[in-house]
């Protein structure tokens, strides 16, 4: 709660209802708080551009207040700046009894709802009316285009305080087009069920999958957007699972396509404070590895896996500074309970998570109900571009930075650290995939305890190439994360793409899932 709205609704009457029902000292504290907040962030903004309708109250002479439902298009109540709200008003039933008594008191409480997200926003301020010949620009800056009709005058808010108010009641309500948003993925998912039956191809689910230490059974399944889809990991007799920290993730089997057996890890993605659970969200990549099409194909309620235990190469440090977190689409997976196990621990932190559709971002209303105004979104539907370079510079000077995501993004994140001198271990990340690069050529590898000379392919890993020649080799991740592959660098200059050997590490050790040569040769203790 802001001071903004404490020092406007905390009236003496107020306060008399408060201390006569006990809940007094538990309200005077949004009185102290020290930011006032009485003009909109990007996130209200955003709340605010994405409605198609609001409640208004108004006062009359007499006393009365009057409560107006105000319709139209999304966006049509505009921004104009952050202490700045207004909209355009058409000829009605012409009983004007909201502009009637705005020119008797300029004081007005607006109510925005999301229904479907089940988040709500009030917004104090004070109204002015103003006709077009008065400032025929901003008239035309409150048009909309696709409704002509004729303006009388425009209706500009003034934001006096803003209050977001908790979930709690709210029935969730969808529109068409977000009905339509949900179904997609479910059309799509019973378009491949058809042709599968057609072709009479349709895979048969195993009720039991891997062989790993840890049985876990999947007691839950979420679509969180068209292409990504939530699992919900239990203990089959209810017990407590292993705990892990932020950032921890679980490799769990998969059966793919051609009938092999392998299996792919997943970060954690919920709270690192609940003991019963683990879920997993796994977006669905046709053309990938083939992991993420077995998960979604086969896996289902009931379905006991069979897990390695988990383990964590992305662990949140303790650090008493602003912690900067950066997700890039799926990589939310891993900043998620990251973002809740600082605000569970009063820690300061930002969020700064992007994605090319805000419908499609994993997370988002959730993210958005819990965290507030920590949390900053970024959508390329939406015309939001994550400047990288300026969120990393306004990190404070012990500021820790994690970042999870696309390798652009990453690479993006280490250039603006390094350009503007950061420490670079002040810098953490974890990769979903492994770097790869359009320039990669053919390498020569020297092993040199196993006395061969092997070629490896521009499109194959140090460590695939190793495997296909039967030599054995250790291995976790096989994204640059862990380091379970690296070994001794005995000759040549390797080009790192890990995200886990320090400096000095890399001197003389090589991660050879993801890494190569330079110059197009390496000699290997191996």
């Amino acid at each position: 709660m802001s001071r903004a709205f404490a020092d406007i609704s905390f009236t003496p009457s107020v306060k008399a209802a408060q201390s006569l029902y006990g809940s007094r000292e538990a309200n005077r504290g949004f009185e102290l708080v020290e930011e006032k907040r009485d003009y909109l962030l990007e996130r209200d903004t955003e709340f605010i551009i994405a409605r198609d309708s609001f409640y208004q109250a108004t006062i009359s002479e007499n006393g009365w207040p009057y409560v107006q439902h105000r319709g139209g298009p999304a966006g049509f109540l505009k921004v104009i700046d952050e202490k700045t709200i207004g909209y355009a008003d058409f000829s009605g039933n012409a009983q004007y009894l909201s502009v009637g008594n705005l020119f008797a008191s300029d004081k007005i409480s607006l109510i925005l709802m999301d229904y479907a997200n089940r988040r709500r926003l009030k917004i104090w301020g004070r109204a002015k009316i103003v006709h077009e010949i008065e400032d025929p620009r901003l008239i035309a800056r409150l048009e909309m285009s696709s409704y002509r009709a004729r303006v009388e005058r425009a209706v500009v808010i003034t934001v006096e305080a803003i209050e977001w108010n908790c979930p709690q009641h709210i029935t969730p309500r969808f529109t068409d087009k977000e009905v339509q948003v949900m179904l997609a993925s479910l059309q799509a998912e019973n378009h491949l069920l058809q042709e599968q039956l057609k072709q009479q191809t349709l895979p048969v689910k195993p009720a039991r999958l891997g062989n790993g230490p840890l049985e876990l059974v999947i007691t839950g399944v979420r679509q969180l957007s068209p292409r990504i889809r939530a699992y919900e990991l239990r203990d089959p007799a209810g017990k407590d699972l292993p705990a892990v920290g932020a950032g921890a993730h679980l490799r769990v089997p998969v059966l793919l396509a051609n009938g092999q057996a392998g299996t792919r890890q997943y970060s954690i993605s919920s709270a690192a404070s609940k003991s019963d659970v683990y879920e997993i969200a796994v977006l669905a990549e046709p053309e990938g590895r083939g992991g993420s099409m077995a998960v979604h194909e086969l896996y289902g309620l009931g379905m006991h896996l069979y897990c390695d235990l988990p383990r964590n190469d992305f662990e949140l440090l303790a650090h008493a500074a602003p912690t900067i977190l950066i997700a890039g689409g799926i990589g939310i997976t891993a900043i998620k309970p990251m973002a809740e196990q600082l605000k569970a621990q009063g820690q300061p932190f930002t969020l700064h998570y992007a994605g090319r559709q805000r419908q499609a971002m994993a997370y988002r209303a959730e993210l958005q109900e819990n965290l507030g105004d920590a949390l900053h979104l970024y959508a390329t539907d939406h015309a939001q571009r994550l400047d990288i370079h300026r969120t990393v510079a306004e990190a404070s000077e012990e500021s820790l930075i994690y970042v999870c995501g696309p390798a652009s993004m990453i690479a993006a994140v280490l250039n603006a650290a390094a350009a503007l001198g950061m420490d670079r271990e002040r810098v953490r990340y974890e990769r979903f995939a492994a770097q790869k690069s359009a320039d990669d050529e053919e390498i020569r590898v020297e092993l040199v305890r196993s006395k061969k000379v092997i070629q490896v392919r521009a499109d194959q890993s140090i460590l695939q190439a190793v495997r296909a020649h039967g030599i054995t080799a250790d291995a976790e991740c096989e994204t640059g994360n862990c380091g379970t592959c690296a070994v001794k660098l005995l000759g040549g200059q390797a080009q790192h793409r890990d995200s886990v050997l320090t400096e000095a590490e890399q001197k003389d050790r090589i991660c050879i899932c993801v890494s190569r040569a330079q110059a197009g040769e390496l000699v290997l203790d191996l």
